[in-house]
């Protein structure tokens, strides 16, 4: 499941990126990535939609959610974490 979970995140960020999911590694941060405040609340809805999952992210404070956007893999544990909470 983690891997699915990854592969999907990693999609989700791609197309945000206007980049292939190739050209995603886990080290990357946002703005590394380009992704702007706009892709990135749009990244938020599309992870909630495909996990079926409420992300704890306020656009307006970034640094006081309890969602980390980092870099790629800390979405990807946050969004394990979320999803493995769900399914408990």
């Amino acid at each position: 499941m983690a891997d699915n979970v990854k592969d999907r995140v990693i999609l989700i960020v791609a197309e945000q990126a206007l980049l292939a999911p190739s050209d995603i590694s886990m080290d990357q941060s946002l703005a590394d990535l380009s992704i702007d405040s706009m892709a990135l609340v749009e990244a938020i809805f599309a992870i909630e939609e495909e996990f079926d999952i409420s992300v704890p992210f306020n656009a307006n404070e970034p640094d006081k959610s309890q969602f980390d956007i980092t870099s790629v893999a800390t979405i990807v544990a946050a969004v394990e974490a979320l999803v493995a909470e769900q399914s408990s």
